[in-house]
């Protein structure tokens, strides 16, 4: 973090650290605008007040602070990443790239690595698929954008109980672009939002802590295949020094998504989602049908809600 810290002061950035129950009552960082549980609860935010302590979507409130801000490009990572100098680099929302047209799923990370790795939530059964070949290079809008990471890749338990780590992408390619009927789980760990996907940020409380990212580029590739966009993948730009773990809790918690993902995108695509519409309109169609089957508690809803209401005052003021 404390990388983290100086590269924004450097380079201009807006560091913002969304605190929780277990963060230290006194913590301070140079370069870091901290939000601790009183902060945010008085931060104005309805989000603030109704989201649950000791969730990893407090994030949200931290999304949020930086949009009060200003921001046009949020860039999120953990506090156990490591910047590269890259990571410095302008975000753009145009990027020259290779376009992936399937219909399925694709293991994203095969493009930058010829060893054996997938990402956390990619079907165990796609883990070992081919890949398809990467269409003619161009430029596309890329509204969300996944960086790999480094020595410590955001792989599964499963992966973590049975293959060597550390692990390092060798192949410096070019980034891939997933578009129409093409699905990779993309993380939170080292990712690009543009203002335009800034609803596409939200994180659900009421499901699995190890699923949450992983839900939420579920929700947010099928609202931007809607609008005939895609998630980028670009090569690593971050690496990991990961926080201490037990595999198998981390296993357990991962359970819903080993045996509900596959079922999850088929349900997703079934939506009949409407290019016209809103990104709240279709969110809210995607999250009812994931609290239908049971994939996310009911209790979502008013925290969706919540967020819709903090966006819409944001954008009001802006």
């Amino acid at each position: 973090m404390r990388e983290l810290a100086a590269g924004c002061t450097k380079h201009g950035w807006d560091f913002v650290v969304a605190g929780d129950g277990k963060s230290p009552t006194d913590f301070a960082l140079e370069g870091c605008r901290f939000l601790s549980l009183d902060a945010q609860r008085a931060s104005g935010f309805s989000l603030g007040v109704t989201c649950p302590e000791r969730t990893y979507a407090r994030k949200n409130i931290g999304y949020l602070a930086a949009i009060r801000e200003g921001a046009t490009v949020i860039v999120e990572t953990d506090d156990d990443n490591h910047p590269k100098s890259d990571f410095w680099n302008p975000r753009m929302p145009h990027v020259a790239c290779r376009p992936i047209v399937t219909n399925g799923w694709v293991n994203a990370y095969r493009y930058f690595s010829e060893h054996f790795i997938y990402p956390r939530g990619l079907p165990l059964n796609h883990a070992r698929d081919d890949v398809p070949m990467a269409g003619d290079f161009d430029t596309y809008e890329c509204p969300i954008q996944q960086g790999l990471a480094d020595n410590d890749p955001d792989v599964d338990a499963v992966y973590r109980m049975l293959f060597p780590l550390p692990f390092n992408f060798e192949i410096a390619h070019d980034p891939v672009l997933l578009r129409d009927g093409s699905w990779c789980p993309f993380n939170s760990q080292n990712t690009t939002f543009f203002r335009d996907a800034f609803p596409l940020l939200y994180l659900p409380t009421h499901c699995s802590f190890r699923m949450t990212d992983i839900w939420r580029s579920f929700v947010a590739q099928r609202v931007l295949q809607v609008n005939g966009a895609g998630i980028l993948f670009h090569g690593p730009t971050v690496w990991q020094e990961r926080n201490e773990h037990d595999l198998h809790r981390d296993f357990t918690d991962e359970l819903p998504g080993y045996t509900n993902n596959a079922e999850m995108r088929r349900e997703l695509m079934e939506l009949s989602l409407v290019s016209g519409d809103s990104i709240q309109t279709m969110m809210e169609q995607c999250y009812e049908a994931l609290m239908r089957r049971g994939w996310v508690g009911r209790e979502e809803e008013i925290l969706l809600q919540s967020w819709f209401a903090d966006l819409r005052h944001l954008s009001a003021m802006h």
